[in-house]
C-alpha cells in the first residue's frame, strides 16, 4: 500500500512539474484545498445526516414502545446535550451559522487566531454528540445549521494543514466556501449554498472567490449524492393548475409567517439574555429539566409532533390527503424550537423553521378552503416566509425550498413569499436572529481574549 502511495505521489509530482504555465500551477495549487475540503464535507454531511436520522428514529421507537418514556428521555437528552457543550466546546452550541458568520468577521490579520474557538475538530465532534443527545431527547432542532459549522471547521483545518510553501488562501474565502458547501450537501441544494454564501455571509465581491465557491459546492454536492444517492429533500409536491389568485393567500401566509418568525427570534434572544441570570450549574440543570418536562407534557398529552425536526409535518401535508394541521400546531412548532434552541445544546433552526412555516400554511389554507394543489403552494410559501423571518435571507430561503422540491414553476410565488416576509420581519425587529447571536459570540470571544492577555501580563 505504501509503495502505491509513493508511486502515485511521484507520478502526480512529475505531471505537475511538466506543466510549464506558472499561473496554471498557482491556480491549481490554490484550488486543491477547496476540492479536498469539499470531498470531506460531503462525506461528513452524509454521515451526520444518517446519525441524525437514526437519533430521530430511536426517539420515535422509544415512544412507540412506551409514550411515558418521553418524561425520562427528554430531561436526560436536554441536560446531556447542554453538559457536553459546556464542558468541552462552548461555541458548539446552537445552530452553528452565527459562529460561522463570526468566524468570517474574525478572518483578519489581527484576530484570525480567535477563529479556532468557533471552528475546530473538537467543534465537529461535540456538535454531532450534543445535537444527537438533544434529538433523541425530543428536542425540536435540525441538522442543517450544524452541518454548516462542521463544514466551516473542515475547510479551516484543511487550510491550516497546508505547508508553508503552498500559495496562501484567504481564510475568509475558505470559511465562506466551506459554509456554502455544507449547506449544499445538507439539503442537496447547490444553488441554495451559493446564494447563502453571498446573501448571508459575504461582504466581499463574489468575483474574488466565485470559482472556488462554485467548484466546492459542486464537489460537496456530488460527494453527498454519491454516498446517499440522488434525492430531493422533500420530493415533488403537486402544484399544477393553480390560478394566479393563489398569490393572495400566499401573501397572507407570508405576512403571518414573517410576524411569527420575528417574534420567535425575539423570544429566543430574550430567553438567552434571561439565562445569563442563572449563575450556578444547579440552576441551569433545573431550567433544562423543567423545559424538557414542559415539552414532554405537550407531546404526551396533546401532540407528539412538537418533537423533532418537523420533517414529518412537511412530508405529510405536502404528499398526503391529510393536509390541514390543527390550529395549535404552528404554536407548537415554535414552542419546541424556542425551548430546544435556547437549551445550550447543539442543534439547528433551519428544519424547524421550515416545519413551522408549513404548519402555518396548512392551517390557513384549511380555513380558506383551498384545493390540494393550492394548499401545497401556500405551504411551500409559508416555509420560505418563516425561514426568511429567521434568517432575513429571502433569496436563500426561496432557492432552498425551490431546489428541495424541484418546483421551478413556483419561483415567483416563493420569491414573493420571501420578500413579503422580509418586509414584515423588518418592521418587528431590524436584526436577524443569526446577526444578533453573531454579535454576542464576537463580544464573548474578544472579551475572553482580552482577559487572557491581561492575565499573561500579570504573570509576567
Amino acid at each position: 500500500m505504501l509503495r502505491i502511495l509513493v508511486y502515485l505521489r511521484r507520478s502526480l509530482k512529475k505531471a505537475f512539474d511538466n506543466l510549464h504555465n506558472e499561473k496554471l500551477k498557482h491556480n491549481l495549487l490554490q484550488a486543491i484545498p477547496f476540492w479536498i475540503g469539499s470531498l470531506i464535507t460531503g462525506v461528513f454531511a452524509v454521515m451526520y445526516a444518517k446519525i441524525f436520522t437514526w437519533g430521530e428514529k430511536l426517539m420515535n421507537f422509544i415512544l412507540d414502545w412506551n409514550a411515558w418514556m418521553i418524561f425520562i428521555i427528554a430531561p436526560i437528552g436536554f441536560v446531556l446535550s447542554w453538559w457536553l457543550v459546556k464542558e468541552f466546546a462552548p461555541y458548539s452550541k446552537g445552530s452553528g451559522i452565527p459562529q460561522v458568520m463570526a468566524a468570517v468577521d474574525l478572518a483578519n490579520p489581527r484576530e484570525h487566531k480567535k477563529i479556532r474557538n468557533l471552528l475546530s475538530l473538537k467543534i465537529i465532534i461535540l456538535k454531532v454528540l450534543s445535537s444527537l443527545s438533544l434529538i433523541i431527547g425530543g428536542g425540536a432542532v435540525g441538522r442543517e445549521g450544524p452541518t454548516i459549522q462542521i463544514a466551516g471547521s473542515v475547510f479551516r483545518k484543511v487550510n491550516e494543514y497546508l505547508p508553508e510553501w503552498w500559495p496562501k488562501i484567504s481564510k475568509k474565502n475558505m470559511i465562506m466556501t466551506g459554509a456554502a458547501a455544507g449547506l449544499s450537501a445538507a439539503f442537496n441544494t447547490p444553488l441554495g449554498g451559493i446564494v447563502f454564501a453571498v446573501e448571508e455571509l459575504s461582504k466581499t465581491h463574489i468575483n474574488y472567490f466565485k470559482t472556488a465557491l462554485f467548484t466546492a459546492v459542486i464537489i460537496a454536492g456530488l460527494t453527498a449524492q454519491t454516498l446517499a444517492g440522488s434525492y430531493l429533500y422533500l420530493g415533488y409536491p403537486k402544484t399544477s393548475d393553480v390560478a394566479l389568485t393563489v398569490m393572495f393567500p400566499v401573501m397572507l401566509v407570508s405576512g403571518v409567517s414573517g410576524v411569527f418568525a420575528s417574534q420567535l427570534s425575539v423570544l429566543m434572544l430574550k430567553i438567552n439574555a434571561w439565562k445569563k441570570n442563572l449563575k450556578t450549574q444547579r440552576a441551569h440543570i433545573l431550567f433544562l429539566v423543567l423545559s424538557a418536562l414542559f415539552i414532554a407534557s405537550l407531546a404526551y398529552f396533546v401532540n407528539r409532533e412538537i418533537l423533532g425536526s418537523g420533517k414529518e409535518i412537511m412530508d405529510r401535508t405536502l404528499f398526503s390527503d391529510d393536509k390541514h394541521e390543527e390550529w395549535y400546531m404552528p404554536l407548537f412548532r415554535m414552542i419546541g424550537p424556542a425551548v430546544s434552541f435556547t437549551s445550550g445544546g447543539a442543534g439547528g433552526i433551519f428544519a424547524p423553521a421550515l416545519s413551522a412555516g408549513a404548519s402555518i400554511g396548512s392551517v390557513i389554507s384549511g380555513w380558506i378552503e383551498l384545493t390540494p394543489n393550492e394548499t401545497n403552494v401556500v405551504i411551500l410559501s409559508g416555509m420560505v416566509a418563516f425561514l426568511t423571518g429567521i434568517t432575513r435571507a429571502p433569496f436563500t430561503s426561496a432557492i432552498i425550498v425551490l431546489e428541495m422540491t424541484d418546483r421551478h414553476s413556483l419561483i415567483f410565488h416563493l420569491m414573493l413569499a420571501g420578500m413579503v416576509s422580509s418586509i414584515v420581519s423588518l418592521m418587528i425587529s431590524r436584526r436577524s436572529l443569526y446577526d444578533a447571536l453573531k454579535t454576542t459570540y464576537l463580544a464573548e470571544i474578544r472579551s475572553e481574549t482580552a482577559l487572557e492577555n491581561s492575565n499573561k501580563k500579570i504573570r509576567q
